[in-house]
């Protein structure tokens, strides 16, 4: 089956909002095995609209549309369905009593205007909106499937979970399944190079893709019917990650993070940091995962320079080698595990900002592990811009973790 999403509303247009919508869709329309061909957005233009409609309905079987169902003269997505399929549009009782009791029970009152919320035309059906009070429309003629849902995301995520894909589902007659692994310490042509004995395949498919936490390998095959997908995967993932070990750190909506978090209480290990450049992000990452206390200690937050020395540094290494120095940063590692108490301790010192400091350029990061009797070390220079250089930095702190966990686990072994 071939699809189309249709995003609508000039403030897309505008810039005002992000479209995520046509994003989650995206994403869940290979699950059903539907081939997303096309993806447009529109305004809040009759003409403009109707064309957009006009030309989705006739090369899609199916249409998912986002968007312009409220009750404002602004919102006519409706009266465009019903524009390109030549039908008229009428008040439905049922959806009018519903409307209507949605404003009364919430002690709301009822607009006329908003009655076009509960119209319909002959080819559709209304899909329920318990999360407000634009029902979708189920449109349906000549072979082809047009789908209208709301656009706020809390409202059409629910409507899609809950209306169209149980539908779109018993209609399959494939489906697409997918394992992603996600690898870290590999460059995005390395991971392509060694999984060349695999790549010729077509069922399953493999796509390779940079992310901001490593490159992520996608395995894709599609069957009709999930366990027969699965099958197809099972050899192809299995060859993967022999191929790619031990760079593989997670799978499908694992986080480096969450990765890292499992090795540390598997292994029985605490972790203590100290950030500078970063300000707490490395700590916001770690303790985004549920249970961080269980190997967590804490983060010194030490921005200012003489932070440093009051909480262990050396004040001559930082005044010797400049704050922003390996130097420094092995020492704030070290500290870090001391003063907390850690088995561990990670440090950041570097440039977040756009100017240069200390001789080096923006985006220098410095980042330091030490355990009780070694310290690691990585430094590099790479600048997208201050919040991008904070995020580079924490995935690149976590990297370094991880390669020592895994290293310092096969020297067990």
């Amino acid at each position: 089956m071939r699809a189309e999403i249709i995003s609508i509303g000039t403030e897309i247009m505008l810039g005002e909002i992000v479209d995520t919508n046509a994003a989650w869709l995206a994403a869940k329309l290979p699950e059903l095995g539907i081939d997303l061909l096309w993806v447009s957005q529109v305004g809040d233009n009759p003409g403009r609209l109707q064309e957009v409609l006009a030309r989705a309905f006739e090369r899609s079987e199916l249409t998912v549309c986002t968007g312009g169902l409220g009750p404002t003269e602004d919102d006519v997505t409706r009266e465009a369905v019903a524009a390109v399929l030549g039908e008229p549009m009428r008040v439905d009782a049922v959806q009018e009593a519903q409307l209507r009791a949605w404003f009364t029970g919430r002690g709301r009152p009822f607009i006329e205007r908003n009655l076009k919320q509960a119209t319909l035309i002959p080819s559709a059906r209304a899909l329920p909106n318990p999360r407000g009070t634009a029902p979708g429309w189920w449109v349906e003629r000549e072979g082809r499937v047009i789908v209208l849902m709301p656009g706020p995301p809390a409202e059409m995520t629910h409507m899609w979970e809950a209306e169209v894909d149980p539908e779109l589902a018993r209609r399959a007659t494939s489906v697409l399944v997918s394992r992603t692994l996600k690898t870290n310490g590999l460059g995005e042509g390395l991971v392509d190079e060694r999984l060349s004995p695999l790549l010729a395949g077509t069922n399953p498919s493999i796509g390779i893709y940079a992310r901001r936490d490593g490159v992520h390998v996608r395995i894709a095959a599609k069957a009709p019917t999930r366990e027969e997908a699965w099958r197809l995967i099972a050899p192809v993932e299995q060859a993967a990650r022999a191929l790619l070990s031990p760079a593989v750190w997670g799978e499908d909506n694992d986080t480096l993070p969450g990765g890292v978090a499992r090795m540390l209480r598997d292994r029985g290990l605490t972790l203590a940091l100290m950030e500078s450049a970063t300000g707490g992000a490395l700590a916001d990452a770690i303790t985004s995962v549920a249970g961080a206390s269980d190997y967590f200690r804490g983060s010194l937050v030490t921005y200012a320079t003489q932070a440093k020395v009051d909480l262990g540094v050396a004040a001559e290494t930082v005044y010797t080698h400049g704050v922003i120095s390996r130097a420094t940063a092995e020492a704030m590692a070290r500290a870090a595990r001391e003063r907390l108490g850690a088995d561990i301790g990670v440090a950041i010192t570097g440039i977040a900002g756009a100017d240069e400091l200390e001789g080096q350029p923006p985006g220098t990061m410095h980042v330091a592990l030490a355990d009780a009797t070694s310290v690691r070390y990585h430094g590099y220079a790479y600048y997208q811009g201050r919040d991008a250089a904070k995020r580079r930095a924490v995935t690149e702190a976590l990297t370094l973790l991880r390669t020592y966990l895994v290293e310092a686990t096969a020297g067990r072994e």
